[in-house]
């Protein structure tokens, strides 16, 4: 039985389904997880199948999660892992703002976050604010950066054509660039 099956018995209210939707999706799920912390550190705390275990316990608790579509259902473990990573920060210890900051490209930065912690946390603040103003940009970010997803997948489960994928992209970098350095999470030179 396919994921798009088992969401059908889930919006039913399959009381099991919520489980073997679970079950069908971890080796999608673990795939992502797998790319989000392929850029970490070889000694990190956290490998990628703790990462899914987490979320899915997160999900299977979560009487929220959106059934809808496929593409919903993945758009949301995205965002669970983003958020578990920035507990996971938050946890770890926060060394307090300011000192010697070095500058970074934007895809430096998205590195130097997993190795400095407030920076991390200042792009999930930074990230929360788009949101705000820009809600598929945003999910756009989570979907690539966090749920280690391509522009196609990202495309095909939002909907949307891959240029809008690759345009948002680009936008959401920039306007991200922008309030790091206005926020002061990292300075941030210009890209090459």
């Amino acid at each position: 039985m396919d994921i798009t099956q088992k969401l059908r018995q889930a919006r039913e209210g399959d009381r099991d389904a919520r489980a073997n939707l679970i079950e069908a999706a971890y080796d999608d799920l673990r795939r992502l997880a797998m790319g989000k912390m392929a850029d970490e550190q070889q000694n990190h705390t956290l490998t990628s199948t703790a990462l899914v275990h987490e979320v899915s316990m997160k999900m299977l608790d979560d009487s929220h999660v959106p059934m809808a579509s496929r593409g919903q259902f993945f758009a949301y473990a995205s965002k669970a892992m983003r958020n578990f990573l920035i507990d996971h920060a938050r946890t770890r210890g926060r060394q307090k703002r300011g000192g010697d900051r070095k500058k970074f490209s934007f895809e430096e930065a998205m590195v130097a976050c997993h190795e400095q912690r407030d920076e991390f946390l200042a792009l999930n603040e930074a990230l929360t604010a788009l949101a705000e103003l820009e809600p598929r940009k945003a999910q756009v970010v989570e979907m690539r950066y966090f749920g280690g997803m391509s522009n196609q997948e990202i495309a095909s489960t939002l909907e949307i054509s891959l240029a809008t994928v690759k345009r948002d992209w680009e936008v959401a970098k920039a306007w991200l660039l922008r309030q790091l350095r206005h926020d002061g999470g990292a300075d941030v030179c210009k890209e090459p």
